[in-house]
Parts: C-alpha cells; sequence; structure tokens
C-alpha cells in the first residue's frame, strides 16, 4: 500500500510548484498502469489497508482525472487565484479516494468515504463561480451527512454482533426479517444518495452548477463512483434482505432515469444537463448492481468507469466555452461549430460516447447490464427501451443546440482551441475508446 499513498504524501509537501504535481500525477498513473496484473486477488495487507482488482481500476480512474483536471484548472495558476490551497486541497482529497479504495476495514471505509466530502465542500465553496454555491454547498452537505449516519449506526451494530469489520470476515445478516431488512436500507441509504438515485439526486446538478470545472470533473469522474464501490463492498453482507427489495431498486433505477431523461430536454444551462444525464446513468448501474450478476456487476463497474471519462470530459468541453463567452447558457452558446470549428470534433466524439455509440467502454457496460436485466425479467426491457431512446434524444438535443444555428451577435473570433485542451480531451477520449479492445482490463471476478 505504500507505494500507492506514498507518492501522494510526498507531492502534498510540493504544492507551491503547479509543474510538478501535474507531472507527478501522470507519471503515478503510467506507472501504477505498468505494475497491474490480473491475477493478483490482494495485495499489500497491512494496516487495514489493501487492493484487490476493482479498487486498483478506480484508483487508476481517480488519479487520471485528478491529473486531467489540475491541467484544465490553468485559468486558476495564470490568476494565481490561491493555487497552492487549491493543490493543497485536491491532494487531500487524492489520498481520501485512495484511502476509501483500499480499506479493508468497513469503519476505516466508512470515515474515509465521508472524509472526501470535506475537499469536495471546500473545492464548490472556494473556486466555486456565483454567490449559489454557499447553497449548493450545504445541500451537498446535508444530502450525504444526513444519509450517512445510519450507515455509521449499521457497521456499529455489524461489529457488535459479528465481532469483526474486516471485509471478508465480518458477519453476514441471514434472516430475511423486518428489523434485517431496516438494518440493510440505513446500510444502503448512504451509497444510494452518494451514487445519486432519482429521489435523492437534487444536490448533484446544484454541485454541479456552481462548482469550478475541477470540482465537475472530479464530482462525474470520481466521486459518484463512491455509490457504486460501496454497495459492492456492502451488498455480500445482506444478500436475503437485498432480494426481497431489488425489484424495488431496479424499478426506480430505470423508471427515474426516464424521468431524469425528460428533464434534461428542457434544461438550458448545459451543465446542468450534463449532470442530470449522469443521474441517469447512474439509475442504469444502480439496475445492475442491483440484480446481483456477473453480468449486471461487472457491467455497472464498465459503465461507471467510461462514464467518469466521458462525463469529464464534456464537463471539460463545458468550461472551454464558458471561458470563451461567459456564460453557460445552450440558447446563448449555440452555433459554436462556426464559432470553434476545431472543438467540434470533440463535442461529437464525447456526445456519441454519452448516448453509447460504438466503440465506447459505455456501449460494453450497458451491453453486459441489459444482458444482466433481461435475464432476471423480460418486463424490463420497457425500461432499457425507454433509456436507451432518450439517452440518445438528449445527447443529440444537446450536440445540435450547442453546434447548429447563428451565434450571439455579441460574440467575436476567438482562440478555437489551444494544444492544452486538445491534449486534456484526447486523454479522455482515448482510454474510453481503446479500453474495449481490451475489455478484460477492467473485467473482474466476483
Amino acid at each position: 500500500m505504500l507505494k500507492l499513498l506514498l507518492p501522494l504524501l510526498v507531492m502534498m509537501g510540493f504544492t507551491s510548484s503547479w509543474n510538478f504535481i501535474q507531472v507527478g500525477m501522470f507519471f503515478l498513473c503510467f506507472l501504477w498502469m505498468i505494475m497491474v496484473n490480473h491475477d493478483f486477488f490482494l495485495m499489500s495487507v497491512g494496516y487495514n489497508l489493501g487492493v484487490d482488482y476493482l479498487s486498483y481500476i478506480l484508483i487508476l480512474l481517480s488519479v487520471w482525472i485528478m491529473a486531467l483536471m489540475l491541467c484544465a484548472s490553468e485559468k486558476i495558476k495564470k490568476t494565481n487565484y490561491f493555487s497552492s490551497g487549491f493543490l493543497s486541497v485536491n491532494m487531500c482529497l487524492m489520498v481520501a479516494l485512495v484511502m476509501t479504495f483500499s480499506s479493508m476495514n468497513y469503519l476505516l471505509f466508512y470515515i474515509s468515504f465521508e472524509s472526501s466530502l470535506i475537499p469536495t465542500f471546500i473545492l464548490i465553496l472556494g473556486w466555486g463561480y456565483q454567490p449559489e454555491r454557499i447553497q449548493a454547498g450545504v445541500y451537498m452537505l446535508f444530502y450525504t451527512l444526513l444519509a450517512s449516519l445510519p450507515l455509521l449506526i449499521s457497521v456499529l451494530v455489524l461489529y457488535s454482533e459479528g465481532g469483526s469489520l474486516t471485509m471478508g470476515l465480518t458477519m453476514k445478516v441471514g434472516e430475511d426479517s423486518f428489523v434485517n431488512n431496516l438494518w440493510y436500507l440505513g446500510a444502503m441509504l448512504a451509497f444510494i444518495v452518494k451514487l445519486p438515485m432519482y429521489l435523492f439526486h437534487l444536490w448533484l446538478p446544484k454541485a454541479h452548477v456552481e462548482a469550478p470545472v475541477a470540482g465537475s470533473m472530479i464530482l462525474a469522474g470520481v466521486l459518484l463512483k463512491l455509490g457504486g464501490y460501496g454497495i459492492i463492498r456492502m451488498i455480500p453482507l445482506f444478500l436475503l434482505s437485498n432480494k426481497s427489495v431489488s425489484s424495488v431498486w431496479v424499478s426506480v433505477g430505470m423508471i427515474g432515469g426516464i424521468l431524469v431523461s425528460l428533464s434534461c430536454l428542457l434544461q438550458v444551462d448545459i451543465k446542468s444537463l450534463i449532470a442530470y444525464s449522469s443521474v441517469a446513468h447512474m439509475g442504469l448501474v444502480l439496475a445492475g448492481l442491483m440484480t446481483c450478476s456477473w453480468w449486471g456487476v461487472n457491467g455497472a463497474v464498465v459503465v461507471m468507469i467510461g462514464h467518469g471519462l466521458c462525463s469529464s470530459g464534456l464537463f471539460c468541453l463545458a468550461n472551454m466555452v464558458y471561458e470563451r463567452i461567459g456564460s453557460r447558457s445552450l440558447l446563448i452558446g449555440k452555433g459554436l461549430l462556426s464559432f470553434m470549428p476545431s472543438m467540434g470534433l470533440w463535442w461529437f466524439l464525447l456526445s456519441i460516447g454519452n448516448m453509447a455509440a460504438p466503440p465506447t467502454l459505455n456501449l460494453l457496460g450497458e451491453i453486459e447490464i441489459i444482458s444482466s436485466l433481461v435475464m432476471w425479467s423480460k418486463v424490463s426491457l420497457v425500461g432499457i427501451a425507454g433509456l436507451s431512446f432518450f439517452s440518445a434524444a438528449y445527447t443529440l438535443y444537446m450536440y445540435s443546440l450547442s453546434q447548429h444555428g447563428v451565434f450571439f451577435s455579441s460574440l467575436f473570433s476567438c482562440c478555437s482551441g489551444k494544444v492544452r485542451e486538445f491534449l486534456i480531451l484526447i486523454l479522455h477520449w482515448l482510454p474510453l475508446n481503446l479500453l474495449i479492445l481490451k475489455s478484460s482490463l477492467i473485467m473482474f471476478m466476483i
């Protein structure tokens, strides 16, 4: 575990050097990629820390998104707007994420899981755009903290009843009784809110709209994945209870995804549209996870990785437009194909990734989830058809409204794209499309 945590702790001492942190993050990511071994199941056990294959994939995704996020936040470096504080907050967030994904003790996992909230809250309040960021931060804080209290109680009861909180040794809850079902709901609620599931999702669009580009990228790219990762870790303890209510989760995930997709078609704020599309994608992930099948869980993990790369890239694109025209409105920022012609290709490539077109990871993951849901129940075909249709509809709406038409009369010519920006977009797009050629790298054995 030291080879994961020690480099990050060392980099925290160099937060005054922006370039050192950037290069260090990319170097770490490439180094850890070389070290991947598909055969390991548990590595570097000690101090309640360890990594299995699922953890390793998500740690790699976290470091990759964090490195790209720092590249996208060049404006903070240029204006020197508390840049060293910005780097410190991001490094603290990175350490919290690595600790969360490598915890082998449920209590340590809970502490790390909740501690990632504090740097995100500071990012939104410190480097957000509008005064409403205070309300957005409070929304996020109260939604996630209120839901996390039942999880803490569930973990403590698990320790009281079973005597161990080490993953793999913790007591499994056997009976399907009312008390055990309440226990199960308490354990799941924090992850459902973090995912977020429809009905618990209102904090996400607010947080995205008010967050700086760095906050949006890390929120969409990694922090939403904490919910899915937590569900994968907790479900084996409550298999019987999950079996009795899985139909509720799948129904809410799919119907909620369709309703959120419809609300996407009403959005004029581009960041809000991308944020709502994340809720729709996570509804499909929730449905796949709750089937508890090999296809469903693997498909959910693949969609989480693909969505992390694709959604982060779209937020990055939206920020590039915002920096040039000073507005996130699709009505003001339309006609970008004639205003920023060289960015048109990247809008197209990331938009088709968002609607799960080939050859993206999203397509592979959705095929797996659809297979698991159809095996689980034939009725789910109706929800799948609705989700797939509306996913394509709101993505085409976003692309056509932003790229076509006559751009706003007060806008004049500007830089269509810089080398740094193209590099960030390429590094989002390449893993999203090339990993499907070697999909066994992101598959794992349950």
